[in-house]
């Protein structure tokens, strides 16, 4: 049963394809520890999002149009057996990214883009014929880049100023009032303000930090039986921040702390018949770490960029079956709870739940793995009343591992 169950167990640790939970893309491939032999593996996937929604009356209605792009990750992975207890593991890939970008309606402009490289070095050493330990480093480099366009920004502090003139003319006091003439000078001084004057922008340079890794599996290899648990720590990044908003006098440098959230993850996989393998994951995330709060619109504004309200629990739950020597296949479920609440304009989906399958060819070289995942992801609204129903996203993904 175990030579039987190898290919697919292979195949269910090795074939993730479009990541969500937050801006995660690519996830270290902790259960190549676990193979036998020395393997180096390349992967690459390509997802295509379908993500738009249409505007609350109050901002003209109509449709945001696509906001999300399509986009591609690469990973690889590098595994060598140091001794018969202790193996050595090394992955390179594109950990995290978003690039959101409305062309339609009161969000014209509105755009972000968000890069992470990952590299990551583990050992794993087994206590046992059962247990194992692993752990090690990851180093994750970030940039980001954002724009708010002029008329987002303009509406908000007209609508702002407006509100303090009702409040105060309706409580009585008379338009001839100083602080009433005030904020009536305000106003008229931002609709007249050249277009892009309330244009923000803002830039994080690149940045490059740690974090650690931690783990611990049981095994009974004869049944193809692993259960393991990972916690990767928050990686905290304090960018070297470039902001523009030329109609407060913002035009300058500052810095930005961005924690990149941790996570629990507990793999589970275990044969059920010759052959066949039973596998998934429970993984919680806490995205409500996340957030972009750059100090100059902080100030100004008195809010964050953009950010996540709340934790992520991903559910995944697939079978592996080895039709042949060569030929093996899988299926998977992928379950994220939505959260509701308020959602973020660069990220308007809430839960999610997906169906992907694949396969693994084997031959003389190693291994070519491939699979579809298709997305329906959660409708969310955002704090404006756009409304993001009926999105979706499909993903395409190949691997190619060498055993020597």
């Amino acid at each position: 049963m175990k030579k039987a169950l190898s290919a697919a167990a292979l195949l269910a640790a090795s074939t993730t394809l479009a990541q969500a939970g937050g801006i995660e893309r690519v996830v270290n491939d902790y259960g190549m520890l676990f193979q036998p032999g020395d393997q180096l593996s390349f992967g690459a996937s390509i997802v295509n999002p379908n993500i738009s929604g249409d505007y609350a009356a109050g901002l003209g209605g109509g449709s945001t149009g696509e906001m999300a792009k399509s986009y591609v990750a690469t990973s690889f992975g590098y595994k060598n057996d140091l001794s018969d207890k202790l193996a050595l593991g090394l992955y390179f890939n594109d950990a995290y990214g978003a690039d959101s970008a409305y062309s339609q309606g009161f969000y014209t402009g509105l755009t972000a883009q968000w890069n992470s490289k990952q590299t990551a070095a583990m050992l794993r050493y087994r206590v046992g014929e059962r247990f194992s330990v692993y752990g090690g480093a990851r180093y994750v480099e970030s940039d980001a880049n954002i724009v708010i366009p002029d008329q987002m920004i303009r509406a908000a502090t007209a609508s702002e100023i407006a509100g303090g003139i009702a409040a105060l003319t309706g409580a009585g006091v008379p338009v001839t009032d100083p602080r009433v003439v005030g904020l009536q000078t305000q106003l008229a001084a931002v609709g007249a303000a050249p277009v892009g004057a309330f244009t923000y922008t803002a830039q994080g340079d690149r940045r490059g930090d740690w974090g650690a890794v931690l783990g611990a599996a049981y095994e009974i290899p004869d049944i193809a039986l692993r259960v393991g648990l990972t916690w990767e720590s928050a990686i905290t990044h304090e960018f070297d921040t470039s902001e523009a908003l030329p109609f407060f006098g913002l035009n300058g440098n500052t810095s930005t702390e961005v924690e990149m959230p941790q996570s629990i993850a507990l793999d589970f996989q275990t044969g059920v018949a010759p052959g066949t393998l039973v596998f998934g994951q429970v993984k919680w995330t806490e995205w409500s770490a996340w957030e972009v709060r750059t100090p100059g619109y902080a100030a100004i504004t008195g809010d964050e960029v953009t950010g996540f309200d709340d934790d992520v629990m991903t559910y995944k739950l697939g079978v592996g079956r080895q039709f042949n020597d060569a030929v093996s296949g899988f299926a998977q479920v992928t379950y994220e709870p939505g959260n509701g609440g308020v959602a973020s304009r660069l990220s308007p989906t809430d839960g999610r739940i997906s169906l992907g399958v694949g396969g693994q060819i084997t031959g003389e070289m190693g291994k070519m793995r491939f699979g579809l995942e298709y997305v329906k992801l959660g409708d969310a609204t955002d704090a404006s009343g756009t409304e993001f129903t009926g999105n979706s996203a499909v993903g395409a993904g190949i691997s190619f591992t060498m055993n020597f």
